[in-house]
């Protein structure tokens, strides 16, 4: 099997771990910050811990890679800046990545507080040149 690396963006809400799940099934290994969280079955947020939840969720997409396997990354993945570690990773294992782009609207199961999605609002970038053109 060819390995393949989706990465899965959108606002808060927009549906990403839905689809995340659901592509599971085809031979992915699912991983999202979120996951960073869950701390004896519960998720229990910690802004202070952020850049060590990313962290987490890069080092766990390299291992899957390493052995041989697709991860499928679930993020909000605003900004290029927040997708470059995953394309990098994907041009060192030589994956040309897929980007699925969520727009639902199904409820912010995180309680994210509006001033939050507001400013990911205005800073979502759609296009992605930067990116594509590095690999």
């Amino acid at each position: 099997m060819t390995q393949k690396m989706i990465l899965v963006r959108g606002l808060p809400g927009s549906g990403k771990s839905t689809v995340a799940h659901y592509l599971v099934g085809f031979d992915f290994f699912h991983y999202e910050t979120d996951q960073f969280w869950i701390i004896d079955g519960e998720y229990k947020f910690d802004m202070s811990r952020i850049k060590e939840a990313h962290q987490w969720c890069q080092d766990e997409v390299r291992k899957c890679l390493t052995n041989g396997f697709s991860p499928i990354v679930s993020n909000t993945f605003t900004t290029q800046k927040e997708m470059m570690p995953y394309f990098q990773m994907a041009k060192e294992f030589g994956i040309r990545p897929q980007v699925i782009l969520c727009q639902g609207q199904f409820g912010n199961i995180h309680n994210v507080p509006t001033d939050a999605l507001v400013r990911m609002v205005e800073r979502f970038e759609y296009d992605l040149p930067e990116l594509w053109s590095m690999l």
